[in-house]
This record gives C-alpha cells, sequence and structure tokens, in this order.
C-alpha cells in the first residue's frame, strides 16, 4: 500500500463487468427482507489447497449458494492481514491478501455472483488498522508530536517516567487498551495490540475511509457491514477520563453514562460520520446499503439503522436470548418497534464468526460460564448434539418467520455445533494469549466447512485445513445432506425457497390464546408460525402444514419444534 491519506487512489475505478446496476435497480429496497450470508473466507473453500480459503474458492462454490436460496453473500474481511485478529487487522482496505487472491479475483467473484441473481456486502473495519499499515508505520517513525501520530491516539504515560498506560482502559481482548513503543509513548487499541485505533478527529481519517467506500462501491459491492461501528468517536479532551470502577465493564458499562457520553463507546459524535457516509452512499443507483455492529442498547442501536445514516443495526438482543416462550416474544416485539421507530427493517442473526454456534448455544443452561465450557472441551455441561441441533432447527425456522432481515453464518445449514474441543496448541484466535490463556476465544466457530464425507480436509480443499476438522463433520457435509429428506440442508433450502412465497411485508400479529410455553404469530395472508418451546408436545392451530422443523407426533407439535401454516 502507498501512503495516501487524502490524495485519489492511484488504482482507478474499476467496475467489475456486468455489475448491479440493472439488477439491484429492480428493487432498491432488497436488504429490508433479505437472506444474507456470511462468508469467513478463510474458513469456506480452498481453491489452491494451500489449508486456507480463497476467493477464487467462494467463486466455485457461489452455485450453490444460489440453490440454497439466500439474496446475498456477506464477506468477512479477505484484506491484506498478518491475521493477528482474524482478518480484521488490516493492513490495506483497499486490496485482497495474496494468499486469498487478487482484485481480478475479487471482480470474478462479484460479477459471478451478480450472474446468480446475489448481492454481494463486504466488511468495513473504521475503527482501527493493522499495525503494518503504512500510517502507522510512518508514525512510529516520525515520532512524538508528529502530524502522522495524529492520525491514531498516542499519549504519554503516567508515573514519573510516563512507564504507567496514560488511563484505566481495558482492551476487549483483555488487559490494557494500551501498548508502549520504544520511544516511550502509548498508543490506544481497543482490541489486540496489532490493532491500533484511529483518531476520527482527522481529516485525513475521514477521507481515506470516504476513498474506501467508493473504491469497494465502484467495484460492484452492494453494501457494506460495519465493523464496531459505535467505537469510533473517542472523547480525547486532556486529560483523559479513567473509567475506575467501570474499567472493565467494557460494552456492559455503557449503562452507567448517559447515553452518548461514554469516552470511546456509543459517542454521539459517530453519527456525523454515517451522515457523512450516506451521502456517498447515495451518490450510486441504487444506493448502496448498510449495516451497523454496533453493540448498544435497541433505543441507541435504532440511532445507527436510521435512514440518513448506515439504515441497518444488527439486533443481537435475538441471539443472546434464552430458549424461552416468553424472553423471546418480549425481544422480538421490541427488535420490531425499535426498527419501525428508525425506519428501518429488523435484523436476526442466531451465530456469526465471534460467538459459539447456536446448534451448540442453544442448549447450554442459562447462566453457563461460555468460556469454562469451552475450557472443559464442551464436556461440562455435555451438549447432547442431537438435541442441540433439534432445537437449533426450531430457532431457525422461527427466525426466518419473522419481518425484516435474517443474517446466516456458514455452516449453520448443516448444522454444523461448535467445535470446543479444539486443542490448545492450534488456537489462532489473539484472545487466548492475550488473557494470558484464560479465554479460548472463537475459534470453534470458524472451523473449515466440511463438503464431502471424505478427504483431506472433507473438500474444504485438496490438503488440509488450517484449523482441524473433527470426525464428526464428515455426517455434517454438504455431500452427507445434499438431496436427503430431513437434513438440515434441505430443510434450509425449502424454508427459504417458501419464505420468498410466503414474505409479505414488516408486520407481524401475535396470536389469542397461545399456550404455555408458545410462539405463535400470523404474518399476511394467514401464514402462520408456531414454535413448541415446553417440555410437552401441543396441538397446531387449523391450517395446512407447509413446514416442520422435526416430525409432527400424532398430528402435535412436539417440543423444540417450529411449524409453518397456510390457511
Amino acid at each position: 500500500m502507498t501512503d495516501r491519506p487524502t490524495a485519489p487512489d492511484p488504482r482507478p475505478p474499476h467496475p467489475a463487468p456486468d455489475a448491479t446496476p440493472d439488477l439491484s435497480s429492480r428493487d432498491p429496497d432488497w436488504w429490508r427482507q433479505a437472506v444474507v450470508y456470511q462468508i469467513y473466507p478463510r474458513s469456506f473453500a480452498d481453491a489452491d489447497g494451500d489449508g486456507l480459503g480463497d476467493l477464487r474458492g467462494i467463486t466455485r462454490r457461489l452455485t450453490r449458494l444460489s440453490a440454497l436460496g439466500v439474496d446475498a453473500l456477506w464477506l468477512s474481511p479477505f484484506y491484506p492481514s498478518e491475521l493477528a485478529d482474524g482478518g480484521y487487522d488490516v493492513a490495506d482496505p483497499r486490496d485482497v491478501d495474496p494468499r486469498l487472491g487478487t482484485l481480478d479475483d475479487f471482480d470474478a467473484l462479484v460479477r459471478e455472483a451478480h450472474r446468480l441473481g446475489l448481492k454481494v456486502i463486504v466488511d468495513i473495519v473504521p475503527n482501527h488498522t493493522s499495525h503494518q499499515h503504512v500510517w502507522f508505520q510512518e508514525a512510529l517513525r516520525a515520532g512524538p508530536g508528529s502530524p502522522a501520530r495524529d492520525r491514531y491516539v498516542f499519549r504519554d504515560g503516567r508515573g514519573a517516567s510516563g512507564e504507567l498506560p496514560p488511563t484505566d482502559w481495558q482492551s476487549v481482548f483483555g488487559g490494557s487498551a494500551w501498548q508502549r513503543v520504544p520511544d516511550g509513548q502509548w498508543y490506544l487499541h481497543l482490541f489486540a495490540a496489532e490493532q491500533p485505533d484511529l483518531n476520527w478527529d482527522h481529516p485525513d481519517v475521514r477521507e481515506d475511509f470516504r476513498t474506501t467506500l467508493r473504491f469497494w462501491s465502484d467495484r460492484g459491492v452492494d453494501g457494506f457491514r460495519i465493523d464496531v461501528a459505535h467505537a469510533l468517536t473517542k472523547d480525547l479532551e486532556e486529560p483523559l477520563r479513567d473509567l475506575g470502577d467501570h474499567a472493565a465493564g467494557g460494552e456492559a458499562a455503557l449503562v452507567d453514562f448517559a447515553p452518548g457520553t461514554h469516552p470511546f463507546y456509543d459517542r454521539d459524535e459517530t453519527h456525523e460520520i454515517y451522515r457523512d457516509w450516506r451521502k456517498i452512499f447515495d451518490t450510486y443507483t441504487p444506493p448502496r446499503t448498510a449495516v451497523a455492529e454496533a453493540w448498544v442498547p435497541g433505543a441507541r442501536r435504532a440511532l445507527y439503522a436510521r435512514p440518513d445514516e448506515l439504515g441497518q443495526a444488527f439486533n443481537f438482543e435475538y441471539l443472546e436470548a434464552v430458549w424461552d416462550a416468553d424472553e423471546l416474544r418480549q425481544v422480538i416485539t421490541d427488535s420490531l418497534a425499535t426498527a419501525q421507530a428508525a425506519g428501518a427493517s429488523a435484523t436476526w442473526v442466531l451465530s456469526n464468526h465471534d460467538v459459539i454456534r447456536h446448534a451448540s448455544r442453544l442448549m447450554l443452561p442459562p447462566g453457563t460460564d461460555t468460556n469454562a465450557w469451552l475450557l472443559s472441551g464442551g464436556k461440562a455441561p455435555a451438549v447432547d448434539p442431537e438435541a442441540g441441533l433439534r432445537r437449533a432447527r426450531a430457532a431457525t425456522l422461527l427466525m426466518l418467520a419473522l419481518p425484516g432481515s435474517a443474517y446466516v453464518y456458514q455452516g449453520e445449514e448443516l448444522g454444523l455445533p461448535e467445535v470446543a474441543d479444539l486443542p490448545t496448541s492450534v488456537l489462532q484466535d489473539p484472545i487466548w494469549e492475550q488473557t494470558g490463556r484464560v479465554r479460548k476465544g472463537r475459534d470453534g466457530c470458524r472451523v473449515p466447512l466440511p463438503w464431502t464425507t471424505t478427504g483431506p480436509s472433507y473438500g474444504f480443499g485438496a490438503n488440509g485445513a488450517w484449523l482441524p476438522q473433527p470426525p464428526s463433520f464428515a455426517a455434517y457435509s454438504v455431500e452427507a445432506q445434499d438431496g436427503v429428506e430431513g437434513s438440515t440442508l434441505e430443510l434450509y433450502r425449502t424454508a427459504l425457497r417458501l419464505r420468498r412465497k410466503l414474505i409479505d411485508g414488516e408486520t407481524l400479529k401475535w396470536a389469542e390464546d397461545t399456550p404455555e410455553g408458545v410462539l405463535q404469530f400470523d404474518r399476511g395472508d394467514g401464514w402462520r408460525c408456531v414454535t413448541n418451546l415446553s417440555a410437552a408436545p401441543v396441538p397446531l392451530p387449523p391450517g395446512e402444514v407447509a413446514l416442520t422443523s422435526a416430525p409432527l407426533e400424532d398430528g402435535h407439535l412436539p417440543p423444540d419444534t417450529t411449524a409453518w401454516l397456510t390457511r
């Protein structure tokens, strides 16, 4: 990457041939009810046999996604990175990691996706860069007080010789959020030390990201997922504020501050950035879409989803809810109301690259210490794979029946469980080392996908995989489930096909006289979703059964099962 803080990108805009305008303009609001499939590129498919997934591997498998019935794919970062944080440490936001391919490979991916009717969303990582980014390397060389250091958050330390961090702020990954450099100053990193935080008060930073958004939009990208969208702006007025008792609270400590006043999370000034971005998105026909990853309370999250900002924000309350009818009903009701108030559509997600896969997570008793569970290799408490898959299938049909966008994480359509017993010797997540090997991290949900029942990596690539796959993955593979009636893969295909036929907008009406422990609601034209979260079978309401997540029992809906009915 060349140093280009404010100058135009030296590489001319290069739209992918046959890119999006005609495709997406038929429905510029496609994102409001879309099913988006998240791809973690390094774990999806390996075309060159080096054990690491790549762009050409994705392109070769796109017909599978089209046949699955999703509307869009979201690519987690594929940019140059040393993988200090799974690719979210970006050394150049306008290029492709050579291990994953080239810009030509990216263009070919977009071209093929659009040919198949799939939209393409890419991850943008605006809170920080890699420490290998040319700006940060320049800042290290330039020294204290230099303009180059102003693009990041450098400060002198406290103590007699500056030996103490400037504040008590903590990293999300554990330990201090400050790292000292050889000349004695400290820089801020809310995540790994290899991910220095940018200073969004600096005009170079704002202009460079405008360039990045245009660069990918010009190549045919339909939308953006904004990583850590709530953390860009900080209160950098001197003296910097300590958090005291709230220092270790992370994002949860937001509740201890007046809205918009936390030193580095969810500050009101952040919304100025996204209003500026929206102006860029709207210069394209159709406008580019965006969704915020903002781990903030619902009312505050809605601000990111306003039409003049990003337009949509992830709803993590559904992901975090326990398997309980009353709690889920409240979460669904509140989420729909929050989205409506913002003029957005709701979003629903059960799994992603940062959380335990829901085929395992939903079976953990409420209050389980998930890190302790991972450290036990998934043995304490033990999770019944069949029971976990049954509940996951029911939760999925419930999610796909809700108004709004559903985000599906790669492998959940196969029913993959968490690989909780990865040996510590293979762990890649920086959380493991940064917490002094106390927290095991997120590798268990990032294990490469199984495509076939045999082979050194179950069809992921010609050789092995960068994280070991358990032997049980053979039975979960695409080959093992393809065309098999009742398989999880065929359940997803059928559900997504029916969803397109039955979808009726963004309204939901809860049914009256619902049995205890049951969720039951109607969509338009008599489409009803019933989920039994109780411990006993329940009778179904009148209607024709269109799909169930598990077989009925004497005409009754068994526990941990969802049914779709039409009338």
